[in-house]
């Protein structure tokens, strides 16, 4: 594990070597859920290092993991000098992960054109970063292109889990700051204004590869949310998996490898 210095926030970064032969593939880059981090991937990430020939680098974003905390994390949003933040996280924080935070953090690992592989929020930033910038491919599971009622209620039914029942001591084993990962995401999702959060429009601009995974029980989140991608983005190609929740790539960990190294074999 690194920490890599982006404007004097502190982000932890693994890196995963290539497989024999892959070093001159594009890499992959993992970008967390809502409540992840890099630990929280487990051993994923290596496990398809190695089923695509690619290297991978794995970071947790501000606030998450051993990351930089964030000050006052459900105050007052405030900018702090050299484009820090303070307070809540706002409506557009997955624009400004996608479109400031990112394209740092790939300048300084020297990546040009990744392979972005992102899960939930993750894959909402990957889908946003992708409409803006190059990309080799980009991979999303079970991504948010809108807010749906489902969304918000297991958001809600979180909030309860993490205050009165197990879910804050599960979460503080990968956590520096449990109080921070947990609830500048939570608040967000829960905030009136996130109901309006929609990038169907802007993600039409995605020209790069595109595979999007979806399970059919998924809690947070319908069959509408890809279906509505590959509607936007017609050279999309949809995986759905029978009996997957949200974390495909923990329940059917072989199915989800496989689909992404088929798509991503032609690819340099």
């Amino acid at each position: 594990m690194q920490q890599v210095d982006i404007g004097g926030i502190f982000l932890e970064v693994v890196h995963i070597p290539a497989p024999s032969g892959g070093a001159r593939r594009a890499p992959l880059v993992f970008l967390h859920e809502g409540l992840g981090s890099v630990a929280m991937w487990r051993d994923w990430p290596a496990s398809l290092c190695q089923a695509t020939g690619r290297a991978g680098w794995v970071y947790s974003r501000q606030g998450y993991g051993r990351s930089s905390p964030v000050p006052d994390v459900r105050g007052a949003p405030r900018e702090l000098p050299h484009g820090q933040r303070s307070g809540r996280l706002q409506p557009d924080y997955m624009h400004r992960e996608a479109l400031e935070v990112l394209p740092k953090l790939l300048h300084r690992l020297g990546i040009e054109r990744p392979v972005l592989i992102g899960h939930s929020d993750g894959g909402t930033i990957a889908l946003i970063h992708a409409a803006h910038h190059p990309v080799t491919a980009c991979v999303v599971l079970a991504p948010h292109v809108m807010v749906e009622d489902i969304s918000v209620q297991s958001i809600d039914a979180a909030r309860s889990a993490y205050q009165d029942g197990d879910l804050r001591p599960r979460l503080a084993r990968y956590h520096d700051d449990v109080d921070v990962a947990f609830w500048q995401w939570n608040d967000v999702w829960l905030s009136p204004a996130f109901r309006d959060f929609d990038i169907r429009a802007e993600v039409r601009s995605i020209g790069a590869p595109l595979l999007a995974i979806q399970g059919t029980e998924d809690p947070y989140g319908t069959m509408a949310q890809v279906d509505d991608l590959a509607a936007a983005v017609p050279h999309a190609q949809l995986v759905k998996l029978p009996g997957a929740g949200h974390s495909a790539h923990r329940d059917q960990p072989e199915a989800v490898n496989a689909a992404i190294a088929a798509a991503l074999a032609p690819l340099s």
